[in-house]
């Protein structure tokens, strides 16, 4: 079976990071919105099931699945979402169909690339406004404060696509045109009309970066407001990544120290 469900192997940092991000005080997500994923020593991925509620998560709301063919499923021209839906069922227990996240593919395709830890993803209502406006394309194309820079690096922007099979594809390529020109996965990934998703090595990355989102969509707005943005030089942004303690920085930020 590509999925199956053992609440042994969901780790309590899962839970608690799934739940903080559920948070509705937070605007990350409602009812069954979101999603989070770990990477477990055997390269396989755990993810929480569909129609869960972030915000009350226990380990018996994760499905954990095998990564290669699910990516073998993304990259075949064939495969309908039927055959996604059939792939992400891990049965019946305790009188409840467990099937992973439709959104799966998302989390599977970061591995597909490094092997990332975490992967979070919410629908902001702040970010998502932006998303599903106009600017969506290119409010994020250069950064608009220096902070930005150092949490969320190189943010991807990924056009809109039906969530499932016709995501995983679309995200699937974007991911790798990213890693090809980038050398790594990018932080902070913008779904057109959706939401984000964020690959970071510790919870407190996911936190990190899922927050600097919110906030950079805000200033974003506000700066519209005011007439349009005014973005940050490309030039001095690359310079400033290269520096030794902005390294230092975005590794205290990400969760791995210095």
């Amino acid at each position: 079976m590509t999925a199956v469900w053992d609440p042994g192997l969901v780790s309590a940092e899962l839970v608690a990071l799934t739940r903080s991000l559920g948070e509705r005080s937070r605007d990350l997500v409602v009812l069954a919105e979101g999603n989070t994923s770990q990477l477990l020593p055997d390269g396989r991925v755990v993810v929480k099931a569909s129609g869960s509620n972030m915000r009350t998560a226990t380990a018996e709301d994760f499905v954990v699945v095998d990564v290669d063919p699910l990516v073998e499923l993304m990259a075949g021209p064939t495969a309908t979402q039927a055959d996604l839906t059939a792939a992400l069922d891990a049965g019946e227990h305790g009188g409840r169909r467990r099937r992973a996240s439709i959104e799966t593919l998302v989390h599977v395709a970061a591995r597909a690339f490094a092997p990332t830890a975490y992967v979070g993803h919410t629908h902001p209502t702040d970010v998502v406004g932006l998303l599903a406006s106009v600017h969506a394309a290119t409010a994020w194309e250069r950064h608009v404060y220096s902070d930005e820079a150092v949490v969320i690096g190189r943010p991807l922007f990924v056009p809109y696509a039906t969530p499932g099979i016709d995501l995983g594809r679309v995200y699937l390529e974007a991911l790798r045109r990213h890693v090809d020109i980038h050398g790594e996965l990018p932080t902070l990934v913008l779904l057109g009309n959706h939401g984000i998703v964020v690959n970071a090595p510790s919870p407190a990355g996911i936190e990190a970066a899922s927050e600097m989102a919110v906030k950079g969509a805000r200033v974003r707005v506000a700066a519209y407001a005011a007439g349009g943005v005014a973005p940050l030089d490309t030039a001095k942004v690359e310079e400033f990544f290269a520096r030794e303690d902005v390294i230092e920085r975005r590794a205290r930020l990400g969760g791995t120290g210095a």
